[in-house]
């Protein structure tokens, strides 16, 4: 079936499955013809192969959330993961020019064989019609461990596109459009990602099972909204940008609007790299790997602080900073912090330690590090009002229904008790009454 004629889509994951089905469509594809040719051992052996191929396809879908032609959502999931030199190029630009356009519609035909094979024969020789189930399956839970389900959806989508499209040209078309839209393999599929070091150095693992946070869903604060928003617009729209802090008390929506900022400028190409504290020896390695790629990254730290005695911070500088390698454009850093100046102090630092000629020096060593990010945005914890004010939008938002004096009075009872004016205590009450069922 060509698959040693591949040109530009010739490494692929998962391969063996590939290899088997190929095999199949190979030496028993003619049906009855080609179980005259078989032994019965040889038959036997080729019938269990296919079974097995249907159990891997099945688990597939239920690992991948895929439903409806799984023979088919196997070849789509293989051309938008297949990261080479022409849908690296296309991601999130479109159509390129050049010779590679003849290679890849070379291997698109050859996908589209693939596509359009009719496994009747198959079944036929081997006698085995379950084949059918994983040609027309249903899911009845389409949770994917690998995709979030709106990219499984889009996979499927995809799937259904290739099916319809009549000629290679047409294939070719949609796929480009698709590594437009989307981007390919794991950095266009997946919105955020955490950092993981194996055996095999530093990789980036997708967050599958992110909130679906907006900016409006954060009730004020539109001032740094506004500030936070103006700053990551000028970064994907390839504008100057600073690095950005966001700072304040506890609860007041920091993390939750890093969340939001994900999801709002996914579709523009922004993807999210999480890191934590003791990962900041890895930042240039992730760097390498993101620095060349058509997207735009940012780094984000959460709950950023460092205690006197800890020094990542110095990996930190660097980095953002100070460097003889230039920070990549395609790449700013965000973090949240309870703390201005990031590094705590000391009176003694002001003040000056016997034992240091220049105390001066260290204070401006903890500060320099709040000055690399160009952007500071303070978050505060709402008073008495905005926190009423916080709790009657989010009843609204989540069919509470209770006197707004009952409500407001409630609420000033809880927060006394459960760590409080914010935006956190005001939603963990929200939470409290719906669980005790007071939805209209």
């Amino acid at each position: 079936m060509k698959k040693r004629e591949l040109l530009i889509y010739r490494e692929t994951e998962n391969r063996e499955l590939l290899d088997d089905m190929i095999w199949l469509m190979e030496h028993c594809g003619g049906g009855e013809a080609d179980r005259s040719l078989q032994t019965a051992g040889e038959r036997e052996k080729n019938r269990s192969l296919l079974y097995s191929c249907m159990h891997r396809l099945l688990e597939m879908a239920g690992h991948y959330g895929f439903y409806g032609n799984l023979w088919h959502c196997y070849l789509a999931d293989l051309l938008v993961n297949n990261e080479n030199s022409y849908s690296l190029a296309c991601e999130m630009r479109g159509e390129v020019q050049g010779t590679v356009n003849r290679a890849v519609l070379h291997d698109i035909a050859i996908f589209k064989e693939w596509y359009n094979y009719d496994f009747r024969g198959v079944m036929d020789c081997l006698d085995a019609w379950e084949f059918e189930l994983v040609l027309d399956y249903d899911s009845c839970e389409r949770e994917s461990k690998v995709y979030n389900r709106r990219i499984c959806k889009r996979i499927c989508d995809l799937t259904e596109q290739l099916r319809q499209d009549r000629s290679p040209e047409a294939m070719k078309a949609t796929l480009t459009e698709f590594y437009k839209e989307y981007g390919v393999g794991k950095l266009g599929l997946h919105k955020a990602f955490r950092i993981v070091r194996d055996d095999h150095g530093v990789n980036m693992v997708p967050i599958l099972n992110m909130a679906h946070v907006c900016l409006d869903d954060l009730v004020g604060y539109d001032i740094p909204k506004k500030k936070l928003v103006e700053n990551t617009e000028a970064f994907v729209e390839g504008r100057r940008a600073n690095n950005c802090l966001l700072f304040g008390d506890a609860g007041t929506g920091k993390s939750s609007s890093m969340k939001a900022i994900a999801n709002m400028y996914y579709d523009k190409g922004l993807r999210m790299i999480e890191v934590y504290k003791h990962q900041f020896r890895d930042l240039n390695d992730v760097i390498g790997q993101i620095k060349n790629r058509n997207y735009k990254f940012i780094i984000y730290m959460d709950d950023l602080s460092f205690e006197e005695f800890e020094t990542e911070y110095k990996y930190l500088k660097a980095v953002i900073e100070g460097g003889l390698e230039k920070k990549p454009e395609n790449v700013l850093i965000y973090a949240t912090s309870n703390r201005r100046h990031l590094v705590k102090e000391t009176f003694a630092d002001k003040e000056g330690r016997r034992d240091q000629l220049h105390a001066s020096d260290t204070v401006q060593e903890k500060l320099s590090l709040a000055s690399r990010f160009g952007v500071t945005v303070f978050f505060c914890a709402p008073d008495k009002r905005q926190f009423q004010e916080i709790v009657s939008v989010l009843a609204e938002r989540n069919g509470i229904e209770m006197p707004e004096e009952e409500l407001l009075a409630e609420a000033n009872q809880w927060e006394l008790y459960h760590g409080g004016l914010s935006g956190r205590t005001a939603q963990q009450f929200i939470d409290y009454l719906s669980g005790l069922g007071k939805q209209g």
